[in-house]
């Protein structure tokens, strides 16, 4: 098994909308992510088969899960499990921590075009 220690400034910042910016590195079991959106970006309706915890490190954010709306404040944590369908509005400038198991493929191979469609 090889230990590897990685740098988040070393990892690329994509720019997947002019609101929305991503860094991410993957495992063989999960992905890991720093999202930055400013506020009024909106990452529209999608689901995934991972499960996802997204934590707020600054900022705020509204999410529609469930017929429910529910906002995640600095400090605070979610967890949305598996194919859940859901959506998200920062109601100011934002950072979260994404933690998915399984990986994200369609964020690692390109082709999550519903989170880069939004906020043009």
């Amino acid at each position: 098994m090889d230990i590897k220690i990685q740098k988040w400034s070393d990892i690329k910042v994509e720019q997947l909308t002019p609101l929305l910016t991503r860094q991410m590195l993957s495992s063989e079991h999960q992905t890991v992510a720093i999202v930055r959106l400013k506020k009024g970006c909106i990452v529209p309706q999608h689901s995934h088969e991972s499960e996802q915890i997204t934590s707020v490190i600054e900022g705020a954010l509204e999410f529609e899960i469930n017929n429910q709306t529910i906002v995640v404040r600095t400090g605070e944590s979610m967890v949305i499990p598996s194919n859940v369908p859901h959506a998200a509005k920062a109601l100011e400038d934002t950072i979260d921590l994404d933690i998915f198991s399984p990986v994200r493929w369609d964020w690692v191979n390109g082709t999550d075009d519903y989170i880069r469609s939004g906020n043009r």
